[in-house]
């Protein structure tokens, strides 16, 4: 295995692929270079000599600047590299694309086709809440319905999609709210909802079916508690009667087209960018070219590399949505009087990532080379396919359900540290590093590590089969876990 990477020919660092000593000499391009000190894996190592004020190159962009000389041979890191990132830009449209470099294989999975020609990857009952109230009279309703109905297949699992909302909101957190459930009611890996109020709050149930649009009457059914003698009763008939119409369903082969997958980091190290994250960048591409659709969010993690997501814009008006996409984000934390690039975290930075263009290169790898066709206000419904962009922040709960909620059936999320979470549509983790992978294989559902030392395309590959297993009903850790989140962006006043 290699002890480092140089990722371009004009950095002027290289990144430890293993932990090295101080004193260790490593080879780059025929110059020996001698370590100044002991530098973890994941962390970065100049080549060459950097003055003062002068950038440090990783990715072949600058990642910042050196706060002090660093000689070749020492440590790269937060003690003496700092951003070059200060507040909002006047970008200008100018556009680079480039072919795919994948052709349609012609490939299915096998998923359940709806009434209004959407296909689900899963076949679960949900109960959705309006409010958070009622989410224990929620979980009884599932309890008892469970107990009364035996066996529940086709559905596949039965779970309440819990939140602290819906009520004491105003304004455009109660708007999040609103769009984030009505997503929820009408994404295609429910096979049947029971949306269920309370009968006070202020995302009012009635009001709430009216911007629902069109929906299956047959498998989405309403209940306000407040309007009932006896709510878990009801609640469990009105589950048996779309349970009497779901009873037929089967998977059925629908081409890879009609696969909608979501990409998310988290628990980032310095070995995303190099390893996982590419690979969900060819995967990407890969399921584009196959006529499917992918969807990158986390927008305070693409400040510094928001350019090349830019020049890939699929025409001016796209262009102009992502300018839009990244100041907008910009604003609102200047509205908190908050500063834009106070990332990464901790965490991030224990793993070798030192400042935001750092995290941002690596983590807007994920979204490949392919064109972007459309950028996503939070908590708006996909609309076209190829790849897409949706404005949500970094939060691994809120932006994946953003995700989901968006209309992807699946989310891939990377991480370098390990999480066990999931959204409310399966969550497969994609470890950096073999360590990881070994240490939490309850967790982590694929290890992109391996690509340190097995070729890229059989490891790609792989992948591809995988994810097709899943789109299909193979279950990943955070379904076997049952660990299932629903988070919702708030910003203001709670009444």
């Amino acid at each position: 295995m290699l002890d480092f990477i140089r990722i371009n020919e004009i950095d002027n660092v290289v990144v430890a692929l293993q932990d090295l000593a101080k004193g260790q000499t490593i080879q780059v391009n025929g110059k020996e270079v001698e370590l100044k000190d002991d530098v973890k894996r994941g962390h970065k190592v100049a080549i060459d000599e950097i003055q003062e004020n002068e950038y440090v190159i990783k990715y072949g962009y600058p990642i910042g600047h050196a706060t002090q000389p660093i000689g070749a041979g020492e440590h790269v890191h937060t003690h003496n590299t700092k951003t070059n990132l200060d507040g909002i830009v006047d970008y200008q449209f100018n556009q680079k694309l480039t072919s795919n470099p994948f052709k349609n294989e012609n490939l299915t999975f096998k998923g359940f086709k709806r009434k209004n020609g959407n296909v689900g990857i899963r076949n679960e009952l949900w109960i959705v809440p309006t409010v958070g109230c009622v989410n224990g009279v929620a979980e009884t309703i599932i309890k008892r319905f469970q107990k009364e109905v035996g066996d529940i297949s086709p559905f596949e699992n039965v779970l309440v999609l819990k939140h602290n909302y819906g009520c004491s909101q105003l304004g455009e957190d109660h708007g999040n709210t609103r769009s984030i459930l009505r997503d929820a009611v009408l994404h295609p890996n429910a096979g049947g909802v029971l949306v269920l109020g309370l009968g006070c709050e202020n995302n009012n149930l009635y009001e709430f079916k009216e911007g629902l649009g069109e929906y299956d009457e047959d498998r989405v059914r309403f209940l306000v508690s407040q309007e009932v003698g006896n709510e878990i009763e009801a609640g469990v008939n009105l589950l048996k009667e779309i349970y009497e119409a779901a009873k037929s369903d089967q998977r059925q082969e629908v081409p890879l087209s009609e696969l909608k997958i979501g990409l998310k980091c988290g628990g980032s190290d310095g070995l995303s960018g190099i390893t996982a994250n590419p690979l969900l960048g060819k995967l990407s591409d890969f399921l584009v070219a196959q006529g499917g659709t992918t969807v990158l969010t986390e927008v305070p993690e693409m400040f510094g590399a928001e350019t090349i997501l830019m020049e890939r814009a699929e025409d001016k008006a796209v262009f102009s949505k992502t300018v839009d996409l990244i100041n907008d984000f910009k604003e609102y934390f200047m509205a908190s009087n908050q500063p834009v690039y106070e990332n990464p975290s901790p965490g991030n930075k224990a793993g070798g990532i030192t400042t935001l263009e750092d995290k941002s290169l690596g983590c807007t790898q994920k979204a490949g080379t392919s064109v972007v066709t459309d950028v996503l206000k939070y908590g708006e419904r996909l609309k076209t396919k190829g790849l897409n962009l949706l404005s949500a922040p970094g939060n691994d709960l809120v932006a994946a359900s953003a995700l989901a909620s968006a209309g992807c059936q699946l989310v891939l999320f990377t991480t370098g540290r390990g999480t066990p979470f999931g959204t409310y549509v399966p969550t497969m983790k994609v470890s950096t590093n073999t360590p990881l992978f070994e240490a939490k294989p309850h967790w982590i559902d694929f290890n992109a590590g391996v690509l340190l030392e097995e070729s890229a395309d059989t490891v790609l590959r792989n992948f591809i089969d995988y994810v097709i297993q899943v789109a299909s009903g193979e279950q990943v850790n955070n379904e076997k876990n049952d660990f299932r989140e629903i988070a919702i962006f708030k910003t203001g006043v709670t009444l």
